[in-house]
């Protein structure tokens, strides 16, 4: 190229650049301050308890959202819904530290505002479910900050504040600033003083991340950008105490939201906004992306399923906001929740398993283990012992008005039939609206979506027969005893699902339904299916004789081999041999002799088969193989 051919592209790419930053000079800055595992537990929200000065200012400057959701319980999924504008179900990332790719041509918001000309920093936790599709961030580090954009380019920062997060509330020692004893223990825990410690430790982390936001806001301010800058404040799922994180009950799910806008862009406020000011409006971290977009003069595109509350392209309100649980670390669930700000509804699709699996991550802390033990000890009350107990209720419906620790389930309250008729098909719309492939074993969303994306084999009837297995998953999980012979009949379904909730069916209704369907289970028992095979075999073995016994071990044992199953299946067979309890104690010698590590379609997985096979091996008083330890690696321990 010559020296004039030179000079004259990097003039066009000049004037394009410049272009670019005069068509943006006229949008906000926007910045998010974000923190973890903490809920509404600031002054703001009328926490008399807590110490929150700086968001509580910013509060009055602005205005609180009293119903925010994050739609998730837990950080990965949670912050997989805000970077793509759609449901983690929907995408096949709702299991916690999954990895599946987004479908051709979507995009992540940053790489949308960096096409408007937005500087985009990010400092610095990710942690999405979803695999990036090319550059997302000008700057994702802990050196990322709006500081680094060119001179006069508008920008969109996070900054996340990490002290709030749920293993800080368990370090010891700590320097107690809240009284335990005038701490506010929640019916649904005992009270002890472990709890009341852990919950006045939770509320000085809170007071930690409100300075921290105190901190950036000031930095602002003393930069001379306060009033051109669009400020949220938000954290990223419930409290870190156990039954808030984890679980996609309002306690879980329920986040502090603070907006500002300063005078020069109150015009991208939305109509309830004023200083000092509360919205009623019902918003979730599906919200975020589209609203981000709109406030930066973007229109959020089509497919994203999440409705802007602000800005340029502000959407009407919803009626309902919507919750989720899939796998939480090592245990498997599937839960969908949703409100219309009063009521809570959750549809538990898996009855059989607790509130209070046996996640190893949340039995660190303190209060876990004490209520769990009180529990054993039946030193619990009826509302202190719903988290423990099984077979959950099908169906859940709580009034928050009246119940705000959600312990007095309605659902079976005549007068309250209409409103969960009314939650309950809002929740069966949304999953028909958004093709919610959590429905699948988690190994089939992969199997399924190999060469493509479980969004895009969601939307193909071919692929992802919707109807059909969630009729199979609703019928599974009624826990009716007279769905039984239809269940026996859709263990003969076409499709893998159909029958992996059969077989699920037939699980959770217990010993009569394990010797009725007797034949169907050892059919099952060589379904092309690994994951037909398991609950079938789990089934077996816990309903079953000696006989099925010997038949369902070499089952579970196979699939619980990443040799020879994948991590997938390994880990739902290893949570079948859990369940056996001491039946499993003749498997024991090959248990032990499991392998810990193998292939696996991301490094995200990778603790998960490992905790499973010592918590199993432990129960069944088994010593624990020689760990092979990694050169030059500490062994710390990820937050989660």
């Amino acid at each position: 190229m010559t020296r004039r051919l030179l000079l004259a592209a990097l003039s066009a790419f000049s004037l394009q650049l410049l272009a670019g930053f005069v068509a943006a000079a006229d949008r906000p800055n926007i910045l998010w301050i974000s923190s973890e595992d903490h809920g509404p537990h600031m002054g703001c929200y009328g926490d008399k308890y807590a110490t929150t000065p700086n968001v509580d200012a910013l509060a009055a400057r602005g205005m609180i959202y009293r119903h925010a959701w994050s739609c998730a319980p837990v950080c990965a999924p949670a912050r997989t819904t805000l970077i793509s504008g759609l449901y983690p179900p929907s995408t096949g990332g709702e299991h916690m530290r999954s990895m599946v790719p987004l479908p051709a041509g979507f995009k992540m918001y940053p790489q949308y505002l960096r096409e408007a000309g937005y500087y985009c920093s990010n400092n610095s936790k990710e942690d999405y479910n979803l695999a990036k599709p090319g550059q997302v961030w000008d700057d994702s580090s802990n050196k990322g900050h709006w500081k680094n954009r060119a001179a006069g380019q508008p920008f969109f920062a996070i900054f996340n504040a990490l002290a709030s997060h749920e293993s800080q509330i368990r370090t010891r020692p700590h320097k107690q600033i809240h009284d335990p004893a005038k701490a506010p223990v929640p019916s649904y825990h005992p009270d002890t003083p472990e709890v009341r410690q852990d919950w006045a430790q939770y509320y000085d982390q809170v007071s930690e991340v409100d300075a921290v936001a105190g901190k950036l806001l000031k930095e602002l301010a003393d930069a001379g950008l306060a009033e051109d800058t669009i400020v949220f404040y938000w954290a990223d799922h419930g409290s870190g105490m156990p039954r808030s994180k984890r679980w996609p009950c309002n306690s879980g799910l329920q986040v502090p939201v603070v907006v500002h806008f300063p005078e020069k862009w109150k015009h991208l406020a939305p109509p309830d906004y004023k200083a000092g000011g509360a919205s009623d409006r019902l918003i979730s971290f599906v919200d975020f992306a589209p609203t981000v977009l709109s406030l930066a003069g973007v229109e959020p595109p089509q497919w994203m399923q999440g409705h802007a509350f602000a800005g340029k392209f502000i959407t009407p309100p919803q009626p309902f906001i919507y919750g989720f649980r899939g796998r939480m670390d090592e245990c498997i669930d599937c839960v969908r929740s949703v409100t219309d700000g009063r009521y809570v509804y959750l549809r538990n699709f898996m009855p059989h398993l607790s509130q209070g699996q046996h996640v190893t991550y949340q039995f660190e802390t303190p209060t876990t283990r004490v209520w769990h033990d009180l529990f054993k000890a039946g030193k619990t009350t009826e509302a202190q012992s719903i988290f423990w107990r099984t077979p959950k209720a099908p169906e859940e419906l709580y009034d928050l008005t009246t119940d705000p620790d959600e312990v007095k389930n309605l659902a079976a309250s005549p007068q309250h039939q209409a409103v969960l008729a009314k939650l309950r098909q809002a929740q069966i719309n949304l999953l028909a609206q958004i093709r919610d492939v959590g429905l699948l074993p988690e190994g089939e969303i992969h199997s399924r979506s190999a060469g493509s994306a479980p969004y895009t084999i969601g939307h193909d009837d071919s692929t992802f027969p919707l109807g059909r297995i969630y009729h199979a998953a609703s019928l599974a999980s009624n826990l009716k005893a007279d769905a039984l012979p239809e269940i026996r009949k859709l263990l003969t379904d076409p499709d893998s699902a159909v029958r992996y909730w059969a077989a699920l069916g037939v699980l959770m209704r217990g010993q009569d339904a394990a010797t009725t369907a007797h034949a169907d289970l050892q059919k099952a028992l060589a379904d092309t299916s690994p994951f037909v095979r398991i609950p079938a075999a789990q089934a077996l073995g816990m309903h079953g004789d000696k006989a099925d016994l010997d038949k369902a071990l070499p089952v579970l044992l196979e699939q619980a081999d990443l040799t020879k199953g994948s991590v997938f299946t390994a880990i739902a067979a290893l949570n079948a041999l859990g369940k056996l309890g001491p039946k499993a104690a003749p498997a024991l010698a090959a248990i032990q002799a499991l392998p810990a590590n193998g292939p696996s379609p991301d490094g995200r997985y990778s603790s998960y088969v490992p905790r499973l096979l010592e918590d199993l091996i432990t129960s069944l008083g088994g010593t624990q193989p020689t760990k092979e330890k990694s050169p030059g690696k500490k062994g710390k321990k990820k937050a989660e």
